[in-house]
């Protein structure tokens, strides 16, 4: 017998009757077999039945040919979303035609598989990746296979993120549909039947969704799927342009945003189509508002008060998301969703349910007097709960606010403004309080200022400042209340007033930060500026608190906030330095030079004060950005000064990484040839920024930022667009000096840069210079010579004697 068909273990001899069934006699049947097992093991035991569904994969498993498939795919869609676009060498040759045969590849390859790719834990990022891309003709037919089984998707783990990112982006769908823009039917598929738009299987979605809506809210994965849905069907109420351009937005949970994360850019590989991210709320169809109300009106009818108030502590009904102004969370959307339609001020309504019967009683009785509800009070101090109550508070109509603000917090802020918890629900109710009644929060929460600012809960405070703001009223209650919470009214020292609130501390501790803030501009015992150390070394760094609430207060009107004017202004230069070189405090600098309510008097001391450390202010990665912005809101005449005291420092910071960005917003080269044309230059931008202020009421910043977008808008418009780069200067330069240029043209530059030998002198000389001068201004509104001459000015004034630095390899 060959080796490797003999058997391992020990040899037995077979006996006759073996030998003889294994030979003549017939196998036994099936149901005999059967017989001898059931009679061998216990009663009880039943063999697994064959028809069990596997949740997992309820649509069944993906061949692993498929899936390697797929890799591949996804591995070319990253190449190409990850790759810089290049510039079209041939107009007649599509850029597209590869990517568009591979797509459509993949495409026929999903067909029929859907949902089992949807379902599968690696395809299902694959899917998310691809719709991307697809047009809106290939995302109907997708969403139109999903059908009829979108409940069951959107409580699957995978499928569900799938659901997310196929609503997101087909709002761009809808957008385009509603304005009558189709895609064209390939030949394929014009017998394959009708096929619904986009916003007709979103309809027929929420249809299909309608009568497990109760459940979905519970569910952990289709509670996203959901929220999706309802910022599709009501994208002027729920969501904005950010939320639905990233698939989902903010309504996606911590774990999935993360996980995305990691997947790097999803965006369409196609660079011809780049679709706009921005969705018009405009362009909405009429029965997407009705399927909305439908879908808050199913709710209210199917969910009791006790579901709706459990609903507020499920972290899965009310999941706390990444947002900033308001929690993202389903309960709150519906609450908006009353509010938005006018259902919320009706008994029965989910807010009703949600405030104990508020509603209701005051239908009843609008003179009488609410109890006070151990379920409210337990919602201030829950940390899930208490985002139910911020949304209660900053939707519900006034009169209801005005009963919850009586019964719950009024005569309590001493308490619920220091709790952990409750102060964040204290912030938002401020910012719907009266004058009369923010003076009367004010001289509550006075008794407890220094526990507030000791225990870090600035955003009582700042929410105060914002409200006083508003409502024009309780400005001075306010600012005396906070040098109270700061223990700033004894201080004889006002400079130190700034830094006590940036560093949340009290005049007590004056004494450890003055002498690091003198000795951070000399550096430290290891050589490293104070401000460069990393937050935990240092227990002196700003706060992000203090920073915002000093910005709320330089938006007061004048006399209220020489608190902060009056300590900057006093304040020494290297203190305003260290400042101006750390990116939690300089905001509080760009909140002067930008804010409308500052007077200019104190926009030129700070100037003033910090013009002679001009080059030290500049040559740092954040100080660049705050001279920029000092540049920009100083006057005519002060642009000049600051322009004098840059000049002789402009060798060294035209060589600097980050001072030479502020030295090309002054143009030197063009004071120095011609002040009188830079002054000219200086006077028509301040009337363009007077001109914005009117219009948005802030000082717009001459940021390096604002410069690089317009050089790009100008490129994309095609001002002197080759091949399709971004026309360069030392390219215009080069090209100027290397092109051909007739001898007539040589000898008439000659003529107007060599002086008056000739004996020209008097009116003949004076007409030359203002003829030239006419020239050069007319050659700069046609960006011809004149803006070639700058730009050879500039070089000209660079350092002659930096030396190349050699790039290691």
């Amino acid at each position: 017998m060959p080796r490797e068909n003999r058997k391992r273990g020990k040899k037995h001899k077979k006996k006759a009757d073996e030998e003889q069934d294994s030979h003549g006699a017939p196998e036994p049947r099936y149901e005999e077999a059967s017989e001898v097992v059931e009679d061998a093991g216990p009663s009880w035991i039943k063999p697994a039945r064959e028809d069990t569904v596997d949740m997992n994969a309820p649509f069944g498993y993906v061949d692993s040919e498929v899936k390697a498939y797929f890799r591949t795919v996804d591995v070319q869609i990253r190449e190409w979303q990850n790759a810089a676009p290049e510039p079209d060498g041939d107009e007649e040759v599509d850029p597209n035609e590869d990517r568009r045969l591979f797509f459509m590849a993949a495409l026929s390859e999903i067909s029929e598989k859907e949902k089992q790719l949807a379902t599968d834990p690696d395809c299902s990022t694959i899917l998310e990746r691809m719709v991307h891309s697809m047009d809106d003709f290939a995302r109907r037919v997708f969403t139109d296979r999903l059908s009829g089984s979108l409940e069951q998707l959107s409580k699957h783990r995978f499928a569900s993120h799938v659901c997310q990112t196929l609503l997101s982006t087909g709002s761009e769908t809808v957008s385009r549909e509603t304005r009558g823009i189709f895609p064209p039917i390939p030949e394929s598929e014009e017998d394959a039947g009708e096929l619904r738009t986009f916003a007709q299987l979103v309809l027929d979605a929420c249809e299909e969704l309608l009568p497990s809506m109760p459940s979905l809210v519970m569910d952990q994965f289709a509670s996203h799927v959901l929220r999706t849905l309802l910022q599709v069907l009501a994208p002027d109420v729920l969501s904005t342009a950010d939320d639905l351009g990233d698939a989902g937005g903010k309504v996606r949970s911590k774990k999935s945003a993360a996980y995305k994360a990691r997947q790097g850019p999803m965006k369409s590989v196609f660079t011809d189509n780049q679709r706009s991210l921005q969705y018009s709320a405009k362009h909405t169809p009429k029965e997407f508002r009705k399927a909305a109300k439908n879908i808050t009106s199913t709710l209210r009818e199917s969910l009791g008060e006790n579901e709706v108030r459990a609903m507020a502590a499920n972290p899965v009904a009310s999941p706390v998301l990444q947002a900033s102004d308001y929690p993202c969370e389903y309960e709150g959307m519906l609450l908006e969703l009353e509010a938005a339609y006018g259902m919320a001020d009706s008994p029965g309504s989910l807010m009703d349910h949600a405030l104990v019967g508020l509603i209701t009683s005051l239908h009843n009785d609008p003179e009488a007097d609410a109890p006070e509800s151990d379920y409210l009070t337990t919602l201030l101090r829950d940390p899930t709960a208490s985002h139910l109550l911020e949304a209660l508070v900053q939707r519900s109509p006034q009169r209801v606010f005005d009963v919850l603000w009586k019964t719950y917090f009024m005569g309590k802020l001493h308490k619920l403004g220091v709790h952990p918890v409750a102060n964040f629900v204290v912030a938002k109710a401020f910012e719907r309080l009266t004058a009369e009644q923010l003076v009367s929060a004010v001289d509550e929460i006075r008794n407890v200022a220094t526990k507030v600012v000791k225990n870090a809960r600035i955003g009582v405070l700042r929410a105060l400042v914002d409200r006083a703001c508003i409502v024009q009223g309780g400005a001075e209650e306010v600012v005396l209340l906070i040098s109270s919470a700061f223990e700033l009214d004894g201080a004889e020292d006002k400079s130190t007033h700034v830094q006590c609130i940036l560093r949340l501390l009290s005049p007590e501790v004056s004494s450890m930060f003055r002498e690091p803030v003198a000795a951070a501009t000399e550096g430290n015992r290891d050589g490293e500026p104070r401000h460069k150390k990393r937050k935990t070394e240092d227990p002196l760094e700003p706060k992000t608190q203090g920073a915002v609430l000093l910005q709320s207060i330089l938006r007061l009107p004048s006399p209220h906030n020489d608190i902060v004017l009056d300590s900057i202004c006093t304040s020494s230069p290297e203190t305003l330095i260290e400042m101006s070189h750390h990116p939690t405090s300089s905001r509080i600098l760009d909140a002067l030079l930008t804010s409308t309510t500052v007077p200019p008097k104190a926009r030129r001391t700070l100037t003033l004060t910090l013009l002679p450390y001009l080059p030290a202010l500049v040559d740092d990665r954040i100080g660049s950005r705050v001279g920029e912005r000092l540049f920009a809101a100083a006057d005519p005449y002060l642009r000049e000064k600051i322009a004098r005291a840059a000049a002789p420092h402009h060798a060294a910071l035209a060589g600097s990484y980050f001072g030479k960005f502020f030295v090309r917003g002054l143009a030197l080269h063009v004071l120095q040839r011609d002040p009188e044309r830079w002054k000219a230059m200086q006077a028509e931008e301040k009337e363009r920024q007077r001109a914005q202020i009117d219009a948005t009421g802030t000082v717009p910043a001459q940021s390096t930022d604002m410069r690089r977008g317009a050089e790009e808008k100008r490129s994309q418009e095609g001002e002197g667009e080759e091949d399709g780069r971004r026309p360069d200067e030392i390219d215009e330069v080069f090209g100027a000096l290397g092109g051909k240029v007739k001898k007539a043209e040589l000898a008439a530059r000659d003529a107007q840069a060599r002086p008056s030998e000739d004996g020209e002198s008097g009116e003949k000389g004076e007409k030359k210079s203002k003829k030239k001068r006419r020239r050069d201004e007319d050659g700069e509104e046609r960006g011809g010579a004149a803006g070639l001459e700058d730009v050879l000015g500039a070089i000209r004034s660079a350092p002659k004697e930096e030396k190349k630095r050699r790039h290691k390899h």
